[in-house]
């Protein structure tokens, strides 16, 4: 074993007597295991939050999806499917038609409310349809000529329709989009072209954003807004989610970008995502707070120990140990505060994030109001490692300047001082 890491232990770990210097190491040393525990804890929480609304969000929207750049619709859908096809990674692919328009109901409650509307293939809904809560997601005519629709169950409550079940009719709904409001309008002696709709289904989403939407044939949908064979745009779904990006790229290089853009799962919901990763890394910034208070208590010991083996130094330098090896002795200090707070750190940070992960100690505080009964966690290897790196750098520079100023003794002076 190095002579300048076994002196380097043995000034930290001497026992002659506890000495206000052990005291205030073993307080830095604590610093940075609760500092290294914290910032785990805290970031696998909010990493968990993280994919728990992510996994919520993408429950319905597309992992990628292409419209038109000009905002005029897809003419050449089978083209771009035919394309998305061809990519790697994407394993369904299948058109929609989007737009807004007044939900009507029976009994003339929440008329004048606007919903989005959403037509698309029910053929092409077996990996992207949304978790079903009444019903089925049935958009086809019935004998009678009439199409179904499926609601959000929310927005079903609201306006009080339910799907047929057990023998009893299902109540039906009515449509106005903007182009036949606009229709009207112009036209003021004819009759709003109202559109009805059967209830199929209610499907279960409880993001705040989806509570007033509903699905409806893709062919319904182009009649019900006008757009006369063309499409809003085309929804994919891969194997990886994290494939979303080199999809992305790989679908622009082959597409017009004047003509076309495509967009992930991250840029369809970017500000909520970027607001929630900022959060992050300003937790982050502020619970290092504590490794860098204890950096700065490093400091404070060593300097003591400088001070207190003066004499012990000018003796090393006397039998001919160079400053640059007094230096490294006291590096070596920081690094084994660091190493062990850092370790200890680990040890505790991770035992509690797996803890929670998989036992779930702390609920959630008003849990009926969420889908989540305890707080959920979610380690990240690359957070781990990010976070070892800058505790245990952090004791090792906190050693510079104790490190730099015992290299600085003068061994005649300190023994003269010493004796």
């Amino acid at each position: 074993m190095d002579y300048r890491f076994q002196i380097a232990r043995r000034y930290l770990a001497s026992r002659r007597e506890v000495s206000l210097i052990s005291i205030i190491t073993g307080i830095s040393m604590t610093g940075v295991t609760l500092g290294v525990a914290a910032l785990i804890v805290v970031l696998s929480v909010m990493n968990g939050f993280y994919d728990f609304v992510r996994d919520l969000l993408v429950s319905l929207d597309p992992h990628v999806r292409v419209v038109s750049a000009e905002g005029q619709g897809v003419a050449n859908a089978d083209s771009l499917l035919r394309l998305a096809h061809e990519t790697e990674h994407v394993t369904a692919a299948a058109p929609y038609v989007e737009g807004k328009a007044l939900l009507l109901s029976r009994d003339g409650s929440q008329t004048n409310q606007v919903i989005r509307v959403r037509g698309v293939d029910p053929s092409m809904m077996e990996t992207a349809a949304p978790t079903m809560a009444m019903g089925a997601f049935d958009l086809r005519r019935n004998p009678e000529g009439t199409p179904g629709i499926v609601l959000n169950r929310r927005l079903s409550q609201r306006a009080g329709v339910l799907p047929g079940r057990g023998g009893q009719s299902a109540d039906a709904v009515g449509l106005l989009s903007a182009p036949a409001i606009e229709r009207t309008l112009t036209n003021i002696f004819s009759s709003p072209p109202i559109r009805r709709f059967e209830v199929r289904g209610l499907f279960q989403v409880q993001g705040a954003s989806e509570q007033k939407s509903v699905f409806i044939s893709l062919s319904e949908a182009q009649r019900l807004f006008r757009t006369e064979g063309r499409v809003t745009g085309i929804d994919l779904r891969l194997d990886n989610l994290e494939r979303a990006g080199a999809v992305k790229a790989a679908l622009q290089r082959r597409l017009d970008g004047d003509r076309y853009t495509v967009q992930t799962w991250y840029d369809l919901q970017k500000s909520l995502y970027d607001v929630m990763r900022l959060e992050k890394w300003g937790a982050s910034a502020i619970l290092g707070l504590i490794v860098i208070v204890a950096a700065f208590n490093i400091i404070g010991s060593l300097t003591m120990v400088v001070i207190e083996k003066r004499g012990d130094i000018g003796a090393l330098q006397a039998m001919g140990v160079s400053k640059t090896n007094v230096r490294r002795i006291f590096l070596y200090e920081g690094a084994l505060i660091g190493a062990v707070g850092t370790g200890l750190g680990l040890v505790l940070g991770l035992g509690l994030a797996f803890l929670q992960k998989y036992y779930e100690l702390v609920p959630m505080a008003q849990a009926q109001s969420f889908l989540i009964d305890a707080y959920p966690v979610a380690v990240r290897p690359l957070d781990i490692v990010l976070i070892a790196i800058v505790s245990f750098g952090l004791c090792v520079l906190a050693a510079l300047y104790p490190a730099s100023r015992a290299a600085s003794i003068e061994p005649a002076r300190a023994v003269h001082m010493d004796a």
